[in-house]
């Protein structure tokens, strides 16, 4: 592995504003990209997006945040290890794919691999967790296909586009 790590369909690399900053803006605001994500319904602008890079880019130990590149080093996406716990081994898990035109091609079962090596064999994490709108199909689907198991659903959580959500949390032990 030469830089970043590895799956079948993506590689995890740092953000780098040069590389991925510029498509964090636009995705971050295309409301067909965050229709599901529990971000996005806000407008962000590039300094705060630069903001959020520089802070990332600092190695806070309770975030990791990965750019979701193609082998070919396209950038497609994020996805990031949240609030880790290392006295417990617990971490939340996020992600999205920007890149509309390379939806439902297996890059995001992919990166949720990649991403849980990482976790387990790096951090030496024991379990992650991760939340999905219980209408976000795509999502449920593919951390299912991981392994996640549903563990609970918490009625009218997230206010989203005109309408209070129920969530689904998803857990994976090593």
């Amino acid at each position: 592995m030469g830089y970043g790590w590895e799956g079948e369909k993506v590689r995890l690399v740092p953000p780098d504003k040069d590389r991925h900053l510029a498509n964090a803006v636009a995705w971050l605001n295309d409301p067909e990209v965050t229709e599901w994500t529990l971000i996005g319904d806000t407008p962000i602008g590039r300094l705060a997006e630069e903001r959020f890079f520089d802070r990332t880019s600092e190695g806070d130990s309770a975030d990791v945040t990965f750019a979701v590149e193609t082998l070919a080093g396209e950038h497609v996406g994020f996805t990031g290890l949240h609030r880790i716990d290392y006295r417990h081994g617990v971490a939340l898990t996020g992600a999205f794919l920007g890149r509309k035109d390379l939806w439902r091609q297996g890059l995001g079962t992919d990166l949720v691999r990649t991403r849980t090596r990482y976790a387990f064999e790096v951090l030496g994490l024991r379990l992650l967790l991760s939340e999905a709108l219980a209408d976000n199909e795509a999502s449920i689907h593919m951390l299912e296909r991981c392994g996640y198991i549903e563990v609970g659903r918490i009625p009218r959580r997230w206010f989203k586009r005109g309408a209070y959500r129920d969530v689904i949390l998803f857990a994976l032990e090593k």
